[in-house]
Formats: structure tokens, sequence, C-alpha cells
């Protein structure tokens, strides 16, 4: 299944970065280039390293210049994630070219890459819970609340991952089909962001 194989690649990618925990490590990814496991290494990878420098920038003595740089890093980071989602997509539709939807086929609410993304931010979301749970530093009350958030995120990927095994399933019979709409982000256009092309004129 699907969901096994990008959470196994998740929790690795995760690991290799808290090996260094630095933003500007190196990433070392070792699947073939060619391979579905070599897009969703870099996904994660790429959110891994976005999570950590939007705690970095939260810090309420960041010098406001640093601030600045950091907040124009998330925003690549950003379109990089909007990047792979879609070569994830495309895979998936490579993957199913062949496959003729059924006459009763319907969409689904999201594409699978999309429904991936999520995934892997879960897998953040609960190596980063578990580290708040086995902190040694922090009170009984913070370390019970934490356990129960972390058994929520657990529950939410199982119940995530049941749904991506399913979606991909249908796709595969015919029952549900996909298309990729690119995301067309108007922020980081120079010729669609009013603020930008504005200084283009003056």
């Amino acid at each position: 299944m699907i969901s096994a194989l990008c959470n196994d690649i998740f929790e690795r990618s995760i690991h290799d970065y808290h090996l260094t925990d630095n933003v500007d490590a190196p990433m070392n990814n070792s699947c073939n280039i060619d391979s579905i496991e070599h897009l969703l290494y870099n996904k994660n990878w790429i959110d891994t390293v976005q999570w950590h420098l939007e705690d970095i920038v939260r810090n309420p003595t960041i010098d406001p210049v640093e601030g600045l740089a950091l907040k124009r890093r998330i925003d690549a980071s950003n379109q990089q994630r909007t990047d792979m989602v879609e070569y994830i997509d495309s895979y998936f539709l490579a993957q199913y070219k062949d496959i003729q939807p059924k006459r009763t086929a319907t969409i689904n609410t999201e594409s699978p890459a999309w429904a991936i993304d999520r995934l892997s931010i879960l897998a953040l979301k609960i190596y980063h819970m578990n580290v708040e749970v086995n902190r040694t530093d922090a009170s009984a009350e913070h370390i019970i609340a934490c356990t129960d958030k972390l058994a929520i995120l657990v529950e939410q990927r199982k119940d995530l991952s049941t749904a991506i095994d399913e979606l991909l399933t249908d796709i595969a019979r015919g029952d549900k089909y996909m298309k990729v709409y690119k995301q067309m982000k108007m922020y980081n256009d120079p010729v669609l962001n009013p603020v930008l092309y504005q200084q283009q004129t003056k």
C-alpha cells in the first residue's frame, strides 16, 4: 500500500534531518532518482526544513532583517512544496493513464498527492509531539496533554493512510478519476502580484 511506503519514507527523512537538526544541512536522498520514493523523500525534507524555519521565525527577539529573510525563504519553500505535490500527482497520472474511468466515476475532493502532503505534515506533528511527551524538563500536566494529542495524531494518520489507499484503489478500478490543477500561486509571480508588477512601472 502506498501509505505504508509514504510513512516509512517520511520517518526516514525526518530522522535524517534530525541527525544535524540544521535548516542548512544538505539533503542526502539515497532513493533512486526515477522512483516515487525519491519524490516522497524530497517532499518530506522540504516540509521538515520549513517546519523548523517556521519555529525560528517566531522567535520574538529575532532581528527584523533576519526575520524578513526567513519569511522570504519560507515563501520559496512553499513554492517548492507545491511543485513537489504536482510532481507526485504527475507520477500517479502516469501510473493510471491506461485506466478508463467508469461512466459513474467521480472525482475526489483532493488529489492523491495533496492527501499525501497532509500525511507528510502529520509525520512531522507526530515526531515533534513525541519529543514533547518525552521531555524531562516539562510538567506532568504538559506530558499528559501531549500524550493525549499524540494519540489523536496517530489515529488521524491511520485514518488518512486508509483513505489514501482506498482512493488509489478506486482510481485503479475506474471508480474515481483524478485531475491535476496547477496551484497558480499569485503572490510569487511578478506579473500577478500587484505589489511586484507596480514596482516595474515606477
